[in-house]
């Protein structure tokens, strides 16, 4: 299931990129941090759709980095029990089917436990 939602992350950033396009430096860290990972509440981050809001920053003693309070909109994928998905069977064996998730070749893998024989299970 896909959900559009509200989320909240400190970012910190090097001094280095302190400048006229800080935001654009910001939301592009937050994109390549956040993108394609994934959250044990909320699911898969498929894509971050926009920012809310970037807050003041606040200098961190000793490295010069700031950290800044971005809350950002995004989609997520979070696969229920017993919700059905359409997948590809990569391999099989004797133990378990091999498999990968249509939509997401590279967050959703994984293997499905055969006990008895495949013969006897009928797949759709």
């Amino acid at each position: 299931m896909f959900f559009h939602i509200v989320l909240e992350r400190n970012m910190q950033l090097h001094p280095r990129h302190f400048g006229r396009d800080l935001r654009d430096k910001l939301v592009a860290k937050l994109m390549k941090d956040v993108e394609g990972t994934c959250s044990g509440r909320h699911g898969f981050i498929v894509a971050i759709t926009g920012i809310e809001s970037v807050g003041k920053g606040l200098i961190r003693d000793g490295t010069g980095f700031v950290t800044f309070p971005v809350k950002y909109q995004c989609v997520v994928f979070r696969p229920f029990k017993g919700e059905i998905l359409e997948a590809v069977v990569t391999m099989v064996n004797k133990v378990a089917l091999f498999f990968y998730e249509l939509l997401f070749v590279y967050l959703l893998c994984g293997f499905l436990s055969v006990f008895g024989n495949l013969a006897d299970g009928v797949f759709c």
